[in-house]
């Protein structure tokens, strides 16, 4: 008898507040991007939460706020047939700022961890555990860490050690996605590669870097992933509307869930 298998893309994006490279702040551009991408589950950093530009009275006009600020609600009501989790870091003017999770498969729950540090930007990971196609449990994780060195390091160990990856309700496999600010082979770097597996996003025989979008110099967006699941392709999203839409490319990647190794 075959054994079944679950097929998913996954994506993840840091947004920076839909604020693109002319600098003007246009979530429909975001909206644009992911539309192509067409992922099952997808894993957004630095997105705003203002829930209809609640509060923002001080903007003129007060309807272009909540075009802006609700990033969030936009971006959901978007994609009304995803299930959405969002994650707040820190407040932001009247509202939050965080990690936002769309998800096409079902989803079962969800829960936010602070890995700020001390007198640094507050930073979050969200947790997301969903259901594969053929039922099996497998967790993602939406990380943002920090651009400090030693705050990078106090959240690897935190993320590793500290009962997030290693939580008691983790059960199943786990894909830890998205961006990470660090672009050599630090710390964080280090201890998810020995628990994990990753790779390089390709675009066509190259293997292009992420950030900043329209000339990219460095890899801040990583991905990694244990069996049973398997990576079946990995792309680098550099099309017309990414480059413009943000100062990161989305990193895309589709697996495959083996259900016999899952159980």
């Amino acid at each position: 008898m075959r054994v079944p298998s679950s097929t998913f893309r996954i994506a993840t994006y840091n947004i920076h507040k839909c604020r693109g490279l002319d600098l003007k702040f246009v979530p429909q551009r975001i909206i644009a991007v992911l539309r192509e991408i067409d992922a099952d589950i997808i894993c957004l950093q630095e997105v705003v939460n203002i829930p209809e530009g609640a509060g923002l009275k001080w903007l003129d006009p007060v309807e272009t706020a909540a075009e802006v600020f609700d990033q969030a609600g936009q971006i959901a009501r978007a994609f009304a047939d995803y299930a959405t989790a969002f994650g707040e870091n820190r407040p932001f003017r009247n509202g939050m700022y965080g990690n936002l999770t769309l998800t096409r498969l079902p989803l079962k729950r969800w829960r936010n961890f602070d890995v700020s540090r001390r007198g640094r930007e507050r930073r979050g990971i969200l947790e997301t555990e969903l259901q594969a196609r053929d039922g099996s449990a497998f967790h993602v994780f939406n990380v943002h860490l920090g651009t400090g060195h030693m705050e990078r390091r106090y959240q690897g160990r935190l993320l590793v050690h500290g009962r997030i990856l290693t939580h008691p309700d983790v059960k199943g496999p786990r894909v830890v996605i998205g961006d990470f600010n660090e672009w050599t082979r630090g710390l964080t770097t280090r201890l998810l590669r020995e628990r994990f597996q990753t790779f390089r996003p390709r675009l066509g025989k190259r293997y292009p870097r992420t950030y900043p979008g329209v000339l990219p110099l460095l890899s801040l967006d990583h991905c990694y992933y244990e069996p049973p699941l398997y990576l079946v392709s990995t792309r680098l999203w550099r099309t017309r509307y990414a480059l413009l839409a943000s100062d990161h490319l989305p990193l895309v990647a589709d697996f495959r869930l083996d259900a016999r190794q899952a159980s």
